[in-house]
C-alpha cells in the first residue's frame, strides 16, 4: 500500500505484492479503509466482503476477500490495471 498518493488506484506489482495507492494519508487508519474500499470497487464486490487480516499498521497487507482465491483476485485485480 502507497498512502498519499496524488490519486487512488489498484495496479502494478512490486516484489511480487500487488501494490493499492491511495490518497488517504495514513493516519488513524484512514489509508488502510482506503485501500480495502479500493480494492472492492476494482473487484466489484461490496466493501464487507474485503477483510483485512495482517497488517494493520504495515504498508504491507494480507486481506481476504470474500468469493476469491489468492490466485483468481491477483490475476482480476492485474486485469483490470491494464485495461
Amino acid at each position: 500500500m502507497r498512502p498519499g498518493a496524488s490519486r487512488t488506484e489498484v495496479g502494478g506489482d512490486h516484489d511480487g505484492a500487488l501494490v493499492v495507492r491511495v490518497s488517504a494519508r495514513a493516519v488513524d487508519g484512514k489509508a488502510t479503509e482506503a485501500a480495502l474500499r479500493a480494492l472492492a470497487a476494482a473487484l466489484q464486490v461490496r466493501p464487507a466482503d474485503v477483510r483485512l487480516v495482517h497488517g494493520a499498521t504495515s504498508r504491507t497487507k494480507v486481506v481476504e476477500i470474500a468469493g476469491f482465491d489468492s490466485t483468481e483476485a491477483i490475476e482480476r485485480l492485474r486485469g483490470a490495471s491494464s485495461r
